[in-house]
């Protein structure tokens, strides 16, 4: 049977009802959009199909329509269970008013559950999400009122407490690679990341459903073995796309990919260097970095830190990587967060949360969306806003110390850093730290009993959280400590005795 089919066909095999999981990460990551696109076409033209789920582990989306926003039409979905929201704000709003079933899960839970799918193994049993929002003592994960079913139980093995993440069928993988031979074997030689293509591909093929790839060649040539991310017996159907693009900045740069190493004077617009609350927030934060540490780097706020340590000199004092499977390199940030030019690995997303969950690096900076006094943060659910944790969670479940960085409050915040001290110029008119998180994404009960080293760096004020709870260690140079930090917060933190009596002194 030949494979190699238009993506209208493909669109036009799906079934109303089926259960579809899909590869990719923001700025265009192995994002098979043409395939998505037929889909959407299909549906908007005839109704069908409909009432399906919607499978993915990060981000998959540019904001304005691809990806995950491909499906974001109202009966087109039943529900949709995500690692990461923000790329596609129709679906967010979806999720937002009621009208499909939504769940957020870890997305290195996702990612993983995807293989022991495809293993037909018992789900993912872990203790990423503890005491958080995924935990069914706590929601289970679920974000609106329309979701019921329970996905995630709580289990006790030799006495200590995991989460089980349940296995469900999948039906439908929709992944994309570089290239395929006749032999439909996959190769994602260049590309950015490898993602969770595999394990996509697995969880559908292995019961019994339909492994679609999107590629850009149809490779004449022997594809080395060793290049194959996917065999060719897991692969029923493959659509190729000559404009398939390698990411949203880039046609092809074998830098990214891993294939060359990028001139040492080469521009980067990518990685230009932060300015305002962002530096300010780095740099404070970078100071938390030992020597030859393994060390991740979240999106948002953190984003910014390696071209912060680069302008340091720091460099190649500590080894780097992102949960897309990136190691080292020049980090990029914005929406092409998760790849690097002159990367030194670049590894499967699911072997790399095994790292992250299993101890494999000394410290995290996160972003920090709201915090409260048990020290737990919130970064999945903003106010009504759909967020997800991508990321965050597997990765601060293993981290050995963990730095969360972000503005002490939102909203119209406005400050000027001098030579030696830092002015409000107007503060922002939404706090951040709060009395109770509205979203538990971090949970600080969990970190205590664990024993884990977690600070929160804002551009004001630096807190640690202890066995008592959250404390305030420092303040800028030019802060008062009662009105700039302690009267604009919603509950009272511990303070370390030096800076009260350095403001009595004052």
């Amino acid at each position: 049977m030949d494979k190699w089919i238009h993506a209208k066909a493909v669109a036009n095999a799906i079934p109303d009802g089926a259960t579809i999981a899909i590869t990719g990460s923001g700025g265009g990551l192995l994002e098979p959009d043409a395939v998505l696109a037929a889909i959407e076409t299909r549906f908007l033209t005839t109704g069908h199909p409909c009432d399906l789920t919607m499978v993915h582990a990060l981000g998959v989306g540019d904001g304005r329509g691809s990806g995950l926003g491909r499906f974001a039409h109202e009966g087109m979905v039943r529900r949709v269970i995500g690692g990461h929201w923000v790329w596609s704000p129709a679906m967010q709003q979806l999720a937002e008013s009621g009208r499909i079933e939504a769940y957020s899960f870890p997305g290195g839970v996702i990612a993983t559950l995807f293989r022991e799918i495809g293993a037909k193994r018992p789900g993912v049993l872990t203790r990423v999400g503890l005491r958080t929002f995924v935990d069914p003592r706590f929601g289970g994960g679920k974000l609106n009122d329309q979701t019921h079913e329970d996905l995630v139980e709580l289990v006790t093995l030799g006495g200590e407490e995991y989460l089980r993440y349940m296995p469900f069928r999948i039906d439908w993988a929709i992944v994309m690679a570089s290239s395929a031979d006749d032999s439909g074997n996959l190769t994602t030689r260049h590309e950015p990341a490898d993602l969770d293509i595999y394990a996509v591909a697995l969880a559908a093929h292995n019961n019994g459903g339909t492994v679609v790839a999107q590629v850009k060649t149809r490779s004449q040539d022997y594809v080395p073995a060793r290049l194959v991310r996917v065999p060719g017996v897991m692969v029923d159907r493959i659509v190729e796309t000559p404009a398939q693009r390698q990411c949203a900045i880039s046609d092809y740069d074998a830098a990214l990919s891993g294939e060359a190493l990028l001139e040492a004077h080469s521009s980067n617009d990518e990685a230009a260097y932060p300015e305002g609350m962002r530096l300010i927030v780095a740099e404070r934060a970078a100071r938390e970095l030992g020597v030859d540490q393994s060390v991740n780097f979240g999106f948002g706020f953190p984003g910014a830190i390696p071209a912060v340590l680069a302008r340091q000199g720091r460099a190649n004092d500590y080894w780097g990587s992102v949960e897309q499977g990136v190691h080292r390199g020049v980090m990029l940030d914005g929406a092409m967060f998760g790849t690097a030019r002159n990367a030194d690995a670049i590894l499967p997303s699911v072997d790399q949360f095994d790292f992250y969950s299993g101890g494999g690096i000394d410290v995290t900076f996160l972003g920090m969306g709201e915090f409260d006094e048990e020290g737990n943060v919130n970064v999945s659910k903003l106010g009504s806003t759909v967020v997800g944790p991508g990321g965050f969670m597997d990765i601060a479940q293993g981290a050995k110390k963990i730095v969360f960085c972000g503005a002490f409050e939102a909203k119209g915040l406005e400050v000027k850093q001098h030579a030696d001290s830092l002015e409000i110029v107007t503060p922002g008119s939404v706090p951040k730290a709060v009395k109770r998180v509205r979203h538990v994404t971090f949970s600080g009960v969990q970190a205590r009993l664990e024993g884990k080293e977690v600070l929160y760096v804002t551009e004001r004020a630096v807190f640690r959280l202890d066995a008592l709870g959250v404390r305030l260690i420092e303040v800028a140079k030019g802060i008062d400590v009662r009105r700039d930090v302690l009267a604009r917060m919603a509950f009272e933190p511990l303070v370390d005795e030096h800076l009260l009596e350095v403001e009595s002194a004052a």
